[in-house]
């Protein structure tokens, strides 16, 4: 089969090598052609010579084309993958540290909370140019597969550029092998149904042989001494709404109102033992301790043995199984993000909506969810409300949505009063400006107003659980794990390696 395949934002070593190889080993796909842009020449130029040699070492002879013109590695192309980071560290830094004087505490800061809202407003500038030109060169009916987060504002806005887009997400799958785990079962043997958005999609039903246990996942839980340090939010959220939520304890602690608003209170529901459950700005550091990491330690990646390219080394990535079930005919059932239409019938139908679906020569098939349960619908309507406003402001450069959006979302409305949070996207968007065209008079008028002063008084802290930064050298004291944590696209498989 021969047709074009499309990274923009190649340079994420991550994802992108995992992706490459999962492709590769599918037979079909062997005589494909993969293009890869970044704007990053250098990060380009690391990757694309993993990449390379694992096709050669493979007897692969596909030669990738790697460029930082766009419009060129895009031009034919049929499936594009997106994986940026729009701002790289420095703005992850900002959508980080500029909160946290304010008292939003966060872990991830990449999904809603005031770090994911800003991420939102650079990705989707960025991505209204990877639209146009996928309009404009790839191949009629491109399907866009966006990784990048925020996923759902991203899906969103994707659709309304008028792009074919799915978004995909390793969550499920992550919480599907914790459930299997607790419940002392083969995750092969565990069946369930999963809806509701990215990052707060619900284990609405658990089976085993046929037989309902969603009603034993909670006990569970709570018999696994590791579980109940790990994920104390998770259960706690399971609890009181009666279901499981994919998302991480860090991440899923920044999504609501209850458990980050104090500092002295944040303790109680993390753990420091991984990042991923709860720890301030932990993906940060781990972000950067991994990028610090490939640039000292590339030389070594390359004397390594190259990748093996073959079926029993395909991860759980949904990216080439979609495209084998597109392609070849062979159905995939897995879970993706989609425009809701009527799927899920107590959400909005313009809303980005996480569900099971099937893929195939004929597409998507997405099967009706019906109703979520009301309370985890509840949960997960408050944060379309934010991913909506963030998304319109984000399309129209209105900074007054942005300042409701902000407003809106549950933790930092718990933590700031509004003369707060006018303030603190004032300097969000300063520090954001190379990254948001759309908001250049905005951006002017915050830079006057904060040449007047603050008014409202911020705070010196490196929040309730900081770690510092790892050095290179400290990371060279146990190399293989700072290898592994740089190379790997999902960063909470060291914890989830743990709990098993």
């Amino acid at each position: 089969m021969s047709f074009t395949v499309c990274f923009i934002g190649a340079g994420s070593i991550g994802f992108t090598r995992t992706l490459l190889r999962d492709l590769l080993s599918i037979p079909e796909f062997r005589d494909m052609r993969v293009h890869f842009t970044d704007i990053n020449q250098h990060n380009l130029d690391m990757v694309t010579q993993l990449c390379q040699r694992d096709l050669d070492v493979n007897g692969l002879p596909i030669r990738i084309v790697a460029t930082t013109d766009r419009q060129q590695a895009l031009t034919g192309a049929r499936y594009i993958f997106n994986v940026v980071r729009i701002g790289g560290i420095e703005a992850f830094q900002s959508d980080i540290d500029v909160p946290l004087t304010y008292g939003v505490d966060q872990c991830v800061g990449d999904t809603l909370c005031a770090g994911g809202i800003m991420y939102g407003q650079r990705g989707i500038a960025a991505l209204r140019e990877f639209c146009a030109d996928i309009k404009a060169v790839a191949e009629p009916n491109a399907l866009l597969l966006n990784y990048a987060n925020p996923m759902a504002m991203m899906t969103w806005a994707a659709h309304a550029f008028g792009v074919r887009c799915v978004g995909l997400c390793h969550g499920v799958q992550g919480g599907h092998s914790q459930i299997a785990n607790a419940l002392g079962l083969p995750k092969a043997e565990v069946d369930i149904v999963c809806a509701g958005i990215n990052h707060q999609t619900w284990f609405v039903k658990v089976s085993h042989k046929g037989k309902d246990l969603t009603g034993e996942v909670l006990p569970a839980f709570e018999r696994d001494a590791e579980k109940m340090k790990t994920e104390k939010v998770r259960i706690d959220v399971m609890r009181r709404f009666g279901y499981y939520s994919t998302e991480s304890n860090g991440h899923l602690s920044e999504y609501l109102a209850w458990y980050r608003k104090r500092p002295e209170e944040i303790h109680r529901w993390i753990d420091l033992g991984c990042w991923i459950n709860g720890e301030t700005g932990g993906y940060l550091r781990v972000t950067t301790e991994g990028r610090n990491w490939f640039e000292t330690d590339f030389p070594n990646w390359l004397a390594e043995p190259a990748w093996e390219v073959a079926k029993h080394n395909r991860s759980e990535e949904h990216g080439s199984w979609i495209l084998e079930g597109l392609e070849t005919g062979r159905v995939y059932r897995g879970h993706f993000n989609v425009v809701n239409g009527s799927c899920i019938t107590n959400l909005p139908a313009d809303a980005i909506v996480e569900v099971p679906g099937y893929v195939d020569r004929n597409g998507f098939n997405i099967p009706p969810v019906g109703d979520l349960p009301w309370g985890c619908a509840a949960i997960c309507q408050q944060s379309i409300n934010v991913q909506r406003l963030a998304v319109k402001a984000a399309l129209s450069g209105d900074d007054t949505l942005l300042r409701q959006a902000f407003l809106l979302d549950p933790l930092t409305g718990a933590v700031c009063d509004p003369p707060a949070i006018w303030q603190m996207v004032d300097e969000m968007l300063v520090a954001h400006e190379p990254w948001l065209p759309q908001y250049a008079k905005a951006i002017a008028a915050a830079k006057a107003r904060l040449a007047q002063g603050k008014s409202v008084s911020t705070i010196a802290t490196q929040g309730a659980a900081r770690l510092a930064t790892k050095t290179v050298e400290v990371m060279a004291q146990d190399a293989a794990a700072a290898r592994r944590n740089a190379g790997e696209a999902d960063k909470a498989k060291e914890r989830v390696a743990a709990a098993h």
